[in-house]
């Protein structure tokens, strides 16, 4: 009994000595606070109808130091230096979307946010680093967007600093920062231009007569050559795999290429096989079968490939035969070879599979 009576005491002196340790924060004297765009969206809970549904944009959290009657950029925030935009941890910033920064893409995701001001402007830097405090040594590689802002200087002082937003229109808003009398504007695109990376298909085209791809350089009789087909497609690489029975199997219906749908300009009335076509644009496609191919001509256009392709559409097919080269293609072609005046065979090569389509012009 005495022995537990020990136990029980030294426990009790433990926790009351850990209570006794314990430190909760005081109030940091530079606030922290969050700001939403729309504003709105911080207590869309109280909202009702189609705006209890609103979904933030932007989100900052930053620590708001005062002034306290000290001389702030220039002197407490030198000049030339890189500056935490606020107090403590670095300023945070989420989007919630894709947006567009001083023409640089940024991704939905949460970044910190850190300037170097100057007396006239100041460059504002987005980065993917984060639990960091402040921007001392910060990480430059993980900067993910830069900005030159112009500064103005206000005839009414913040005390705090201050962080809000202002909608410019529908695509767009300004983040407004302001201490002192110094302010600023970070123009946000909600619907940046974004550019796609060169694709590993790459598109081409191809012309018959070949010429025509060129007429304004033509000169003497050839300058009356004109178009009669063009063809727009992508060029898959066959990357050691077998193309057709493995990759194509049969009875796929395949966009003779990748990406978009192949699509074929024929500039006047044509015949293919037992098939008549007007002049105009048609998504390409065939059907593979083991000793041929079904070509199909659709008006389903823009398309992305066969799935789901609206064959109410399709306009027409026409079988054409194929052969087999010793020559191993490793991208997709597709060429024209001249027969007669009115006869041209566009043949589309893949590995070593070869397909001709005749094309009478009337």
């Amino acid at each position: 009994m005495k022995n537990i009576i020990t136990i029980l005491f030294a426990v009790l002196t433990v926790s009351l000595a850990m209570a006794q340790e314990s430190k909760w924060p005081k109030v940091d004297p530079s606030n922290m606070d969050a700001e939403y765009y729309p504003a709105q969206a911080a207590w869309r809970n109280y909202l009702s109808g189609e705006d209890r549904t609103i979904s933030p944009k932007v989100k900052v959290i930053y620590s708001r130091p005062l002034k306290k009657e000290r001389e702030i950029f220039g002197t407490l925030v030198p000049y030339g230096k890189e500056w935490r935009l606020g107090a403590n941890e670095a300023t945070e910033i989420t989007f919630y979307q894709t947006v567009g920064i001083g023409g640089t893409t940024v991704n939905p995701g949460t970044y910190t946010i850190s300037t170097v001001p100057n007396m006239n402007d100041w460059t504002v830097n987005f980065s993917s680093q984060r639990g960091i405090w402040g921007a001392e040594s910060r990480d430059s590689s993980k900067t993910v967007a830069s900005i030159k802002v112009p500064s103005t200087n206000e005839a009414n002082s913040e005390e705090a600093l201050s962080i809000s937003f202002r909608e410019m229109d529908e695509q767009s808003a300004h983040m407004t920062i302001q201490w002192d009398k110094t302010r600023v504007e970070i123009p946000i695109a909600f619907n940046p231009v974004i550019f796609t990376g060169a694709d590993i298909s790459p598109m081409d085209m191809s012309h018959y007569p070949s010429k025509s791809a060129y007429t304004n350089y033509l000169k003497g009789e050839e300058v009356n050559i004109k178009p009669k087909v063009q063809v727009v497609y992508s060029r898959p690489f066959k990357k050691g795999r077998k193309v057709f029975g493995e990759l194509l199997k049969i009875g796929d219906v395949w966009r003779v290429g990748a990406n978009q749908s192949t699509e074929i300009t024929f500039f006047e009335d044509v015949k293919i096989g037992d098939l008549e076509l007007k002049k105009g644009r048609y998504a390409l496609y065939a059907e593979i079968k083991d000793a041929s191919w079904d070509m199909i001509f659709s008006k389903d256009l823009p398309a992305w490939g066969a799935a789901n392709r609206d064959e109410t559409k399709d306009v027409g097919r026409t079988n054409i035969g194929l052969s087999s080269d010793a020559e191993v293609l490793e991208n997709l072609a597709i060429i024209f070879e001249e027969k007669s005046d009115k006869l041209v065979h566009m043949v589309i090569g893949w590995d070593t599979t070869r397909a001709e389509m005749p094309i009478t012009f009337k």
